[in-house]
């Protein structure tokens, strides 16, 4: 098993060392449906994108705002893989928030080579919407391969 304090700090590393996070959403009668989104986080555990109201995961989250995350680098060698896996409640961001996220989601854009975004380009009636989730559960394997609790 492994330490409490080195599985936050590798689930951690993880989160700073990937661009996209695979967002899980459902609509309401349950149907699945996996996008993969560039992200910036706030805290590890508020993770936030841009994408447009109209697509599928983003009209699941109007629906239901119950979401699964997983964080992972998926160019490693077959058994050495490491994930960061989430439980959270995603949705759009308030216009209270939106001055402070934008300014996290922009900083990590350019870091990255994107553009830089404002909050103009993230409000109606704009075409892009700023979204959040909160993570409720954090895991990460431990080195015996279990599925085990982290708090970041």
């Amino acid at each position: 098993m492994s330490d409490p304090a080195d599985l936050a700090a590798r689930a951690r590393a993880i989160v700073d060392a990937n661009l996209y996070m695979a967002l899980a959403t459902a609509d309401d009668a349950g149907e699945p449906w996996v996008s993969p989104v560039y992200f910036a986080h706030v805290g590890y555990r508020d993770l936030i994108w841009v994408s447009r109201p109209e697509r599928r995961h983003s009209r699941n989250l109007a629906a239901r705002d119950s979401v699964s995350i997983a964080i992972f680098d998926s160019s490693v060698p077959i058994g050495t893989g490491q994930a960061v896996y989430m439980t959270a409640n995603a949705r759009e961001a308030t216009e209270d928030e939106l001055e402070d996220l934008i300014g996290v989601f922009a900083r990590r854009s350019v870091e990255h080579g994107g553009g830089p975004f404002t909050s103009a380009e993230v409000r109606a009636p704009a075409p892009l919407r700023l979204y959040r989730a909160t993570a409720s559960e954090v895991w990460i394997l431990d080195s015996g391969d279990n599925r085990v609790a982290v708090t970041l």
